[in-house]
């Protein structure tokens, strides 16, 4: 699953993507338009609290990955090496400048509002052209020849022409999963879940000034609309912190008054937002998270660890990770019956701990 870094120039959106993925872009300022993936571990406190029960000789975590295709714009949306890496992506994480610093120059006065505003403009910009250019060839397709399957595309093409036209982006338009499933193949910028990162400035209260950022620069409708959310982060002390050992990274982060950093956060976000759980195994080989879609039953997450597992799927040992740390190992856990025993079908819950039965 990736995750497209969006935004206009100067907000910070390669210094994000550098900290989340630790990568180093010696070349970015050769080609700004350059794309560039890396991939940013999913911090879990569970798992890292069943690593200790276990102590096991490799602890895995799940990762997610983010794509940093450059300042975005109607002339960046006419490339066509620019869409098609934007096309790509599952989810959109637009960065948006709240932050000011001398040595970062102003391309005009800062209002998230209207950068917000003016990016959903371009996206819902770019899916109209796409939707007026197929709408135009179905016309004369269904001239030639009606097919059921023409005309409910048709039909359903027309009304997300009108749901643009409205100037509300796709991810705000109510549709079956048959409508999702013939829109798939588009890959329309404006149905893509997003994300608002607000990149504040330092201040001495900055626990405060996180928290308080989606209701103070009035976000917080935008954020619960459908299949939106947003974070904050203050990318200068994140960088800091991305230098830091764990132990000095947390006495950096209580000095502000905070637990955790913003990336954890905004991680956190992407993979809610991407509507995706995770479930564990554990045991003194390994502890490890894996990713699945939410509301997965539990033959198909067994098809996560391996293809095996899911072809030859008996039943699946259950426990909470959280009753499982209580009862201290599973053997007392499955003597308290909290360790039960799951079909194929039961549906595999955030936070499970999983030990599968196979024939194989």
């Amino acid at each position: 699953m990736k995750t497209g870094i969006i935004g206009l120039p100067q907000v910070g959106k390669t210094s994000l993507f550098r900290i989340l993925t630790k990568a180093h872009l010696s070349a970015q300022a050769n080609n700004p338009r350059e794309a560039h993936i890396g991939v940013a571990k999913v911090p879990d406190d569970r798992l890292d609290r069943l690593a200790a029960l276990y102590n096991p000789k490799k602890l895995t975590h799940t990762s997610v990955e983010y794509v940093d295709v450059g300042a975005i714009g109607q002339d960046a949306l006419k490339e066509t090496a620019y869409i098609g890496h934007l096309r790509q992506v599952d989810a959109l994480a637009h960065v948006v400048r709240v932050f000011e610093d001398p040595a970062v120059p102003l391309v005009a006065e800062i209002d998230p509002l209207r950068d917000i505003k003016n990016v959903e403009f371009d996206l819902m910009v770019s899916d109209l052209g796409q939707i007026e250019k197929r709408l135009e060839r179905l016309e004369k397709d269904l001239k030639k020849m009606k097919t059921p399957e023409l005309e409910k595309e048709f039909e359903l093409l027309k009304r997300a022409n009108a749901h643009l036209g409205s100037e509300k982006p796709l991810r705000e338009m109510e549709m079956t999963p048959e409508d999702k499933k013939r829109l798939r193949g588009f890959m329309f910028l404006s149905e893509k879940p997003i994300f608002y990162v607000l990149n504040i400035g330092e201040s001495t209260e900055l626990g405060k000034e996180l928290e308080e950022a989606v209701s103070k620069y009035k976000l917080t409708e935008i954020a619960a609309r459908p299949n939106a959310a947003a974070t904050a982060i203050c990318g200068k002390v994140e960088a800091e912190l991305a230098e830091m050992s764990d132990a000095d990274a947390a006495e950096f982060l209580s000095s502000y008054g905070l637990k955790e950093s913003g990336l954890v956060r905004l991680i956190r976000t992407t993979y809610k937002l991407l509507g995706l759980i995770s479930f564990f195994t554990a045991g003194e080989d390994e502890c490890r998270a894996w990713q699945i879609p939410a509301n997965t039953r539990a033959q198909e997450g067994a098809g996560a660890i391996h293809s095996d597992l899911e072809k030859h799927f008996i039943r699946a040992e259950t426990i909470r990770w959280d009753q499982l740390l209580e009862a201290g190992s599973e053997a007392n856990a499955r003597a308290k019956g909290t360790l039960r025993l799951e079909g194929k079908d039961y549906i595999v819950q955030d936070g499970d701990v999983m030990h599968i039965r196979h024939s194989g």
